[in-house]
């Protein structure tokens, strides 16, 4: 049996390998991140937060992450 695919894309300009497949929500998730707490673009569009479930990546995408810290 053939090993997962992985998809290469780049991440904030950093290149990481991600299983195949995967979406945008998984990837927050890999990062040990909270969806509520950044905003993402890939292959530059905005990803709307409910939309991270659904939009898959592709071999090659290229995401910006930028992450809320509340403070006072």
């Amino acid at each position: 049996m053939a090993a997962p695919k992985e998809l290469c894309i780049l991440v904030n300009g950093e290149p990481r390998s991600v299983p195949s497949p995967s979406t945008v929500a998984d990837l927050v998730l890999l990062l040990g991140m909270q969806s509520a707490q950044v905003a993402i673009e890939r292959n530059k569009q905005i990803v709307r937060r409910p939309e991270y479930a659904t939009t898959r990546l592709s071999d090659g995408d290229q995401l910006e992450i930028v992450t809320f810290f509340g403070g006072g």
